[in-house]
């Protein structure tokens, strides 16, 4: 499915099964208000005249909560290997060359391709950790905020929710002052990325805006202290995601990544640990405790060869958790999900690693449940999911399509993870209002999106 078109859904819908309350439940009537919220939601009731009755179950769709739009522009054109080495630092190498060359204009086509993809996938939020801030030669456009526009111009075309995170940017390493110069683009301080994220707030009636930091390596300690202090919503960070971070930080700081920002930055639940692949008990005792969440992206991190992170003490310390695309290797969160456990089973020859025998034995319902919950915080949005207050967002299975037909109603998420083939959403609602497919528009942004490709690689 593509998605283009849209519609008001009648004020009342009620669907046979619904994901509420983290489980599934039968006759349940969801009714959205004119602030594009849901304002009522109830179980075990019938379907009362004039709703329209959904042919099939619902479950809420998810936040994508790290996005880096421009580079879907690489996808497919990392997977060879020319010389002896080929690691996370050579890909970002080539990465780079992207960077370098892409416009507002580019990365409006190929960040509207990109979202429709991501609403295919069935993620209605997009969280966008955005550092390709300037022109090419590194000079300020005359908008500074010229690249956020774009995406958010990308976002409302498609539909979908984006909450802007533009990035803190200062230094190339550690120990290296400045920025290289095939980093210019990304240079930024505290006082630009608060003023960037002003300008992001008022970018359209689905975008939310917090701020970021790139990294610890990136970032001077008094600046992150200072953004952390001045800013307000969800604040991202890139932590730990290779072994020479974390070896780099430790002979710069004495500390090791995550642990540097639980001794020396105000962790709290505005906090999103990105990656965070490369912990250790204490700092995930002591992210727990800051209340802080953590944002995994395994298909990003399987293809780069990051590591595994810790799975089992991250959901054991009770963390709010999400997921995110990153690089775009990936576009869907059932693909997602199942990296993310699939990992965890090849690294420890078992199986369903991340259930909860006592409480949650099923393995797509307790990961499904966790990233659902931690999403909002990343969004910097109150509440998600299928509840009063929330967003009128949810996604229609077609329980019919191969990996879910036949299969009991409890079973359909583990279904949906481990074994549809497809993505079976048949329908995607977006503040209370329907996409569905629109071959025309469907055809002409691909077509646009295509054409950025090429320019950009016949560079």
């Amino acid at each position: 499915m593509s998605v283009q078109g849209t519609a008001a859904a009648p004020a009342l819908l009620w669907a046979p099964a619904a994901w509420v309350g983290g489980r599934w439940q039968a006759g349940v009537l969801l009714r959205a208000g004119a602030d594009g919220l849901w304002a009522e939601v109830r179980a075990g009731v019938a379907a009362p005249p004039g709703a329209e009755v959904l042919p099939g179950p619902v479950l809420p769709s998810l936040v994508n909560a790290h996005s880096h739009a421009f580079q879907r522009a690489f996808v497919g054109l990392a997977e060879r290997r020319d010389s002896a080495h080929d690691d996370f630092w050579s890909w970002r190498d080539r990465m780079y060359g992207v960077a370098l060359r892409i416009t507002p204009a580019q990365l409006r086509a190929l960040a509207a391709q990109l979202y429709a993809e991501l609403l295919d996938g069935g993620y209605t939020q997009v969280c966008e950790f955005h550092y390709l801030q300037h022109a090419p030669d590194g000079s300020r456009y005359a908008d500074p905020a010229a690249m956020l526009q774009a995406l958010a111009d990308a976002a409302a075309e498609v539909g979908i929710g984006l909450t802007l995170l533009p990035v803190l940017y200062e230094r190339a390493g550690f120990t290296q002052p400045a920025l290289r110069d095939d980093q210019r683009r990304f240079a930024t301080s505290a006082d630009e990325v608060l003023a960037l994220q002003r300008a992001a707030a008022g970018m359209g009636a689905l975008v939310t805006a917090g701020v970021a930091v790139h990294s610890l390596r990136a970032a001077r300690p008094a600046s992150i202290v200072a953004l952390a202090e001045r800013s307000s919503g969800p604040l991202h960070v890139h932590v730990a995601e290779q072994t020479a971070e974390v070896d780099d930080c430790l002979a710069a700081t004495g500390c090791r990544p995550i642990d540097w920002l639980a001794r020396h930055a105000p962790l709290d639940a505005r906090w999103q640990l990105v990656h965070a692949t490369h912990s250790v008990p204490g700092e995930i005792a002591a992210v727990a405790r800051a209340g802080a969440g953590v944002v995994l992206c395994p298909g990003t991190e399987a293809n780069l060869g990051d590591g595994l992170a810790d799975l089992p003490g991250w959901l054991a310390a009770g963390v709010p958790l999400s997921v995110g695309s990153d690089s775009q290797v990936l576009r869907a969160w059932p693909e997602e999900l199942r990296w993310l456990e699939y990992g965890q089973r090849l690294a420890l020859r078992q199986r369903n690693v991340a259930a909860d025998p006592g409480h949650e034995p099923a393995t797509a319902a307790r990961l499904f449940e966790r990233v659902r919950a931690g999403g909002a915080a990343a969004a910097g949005l109150p509440r998600w999911g299928l509840e009063p207050g929330a967003r009128a967002d949810l996604l229609l299975l077609d329980a019919s399509c191969p990996g879910l037909a036949g299969l009991p109603a409890s079973h359909l998420l583990d279904g949906l993870v481990f074994a549809a083939a497809a993505r079976p959403f048949a329908r995607v609602l977006v503040a209370g209002r329907w996409r569905w497919p629109d071959d025309a528009a469907v055809a002409a942004r691909a077509g646009r999106a295509a054409a950025v490709m090429h320019q950009l690689w016949a560079q």
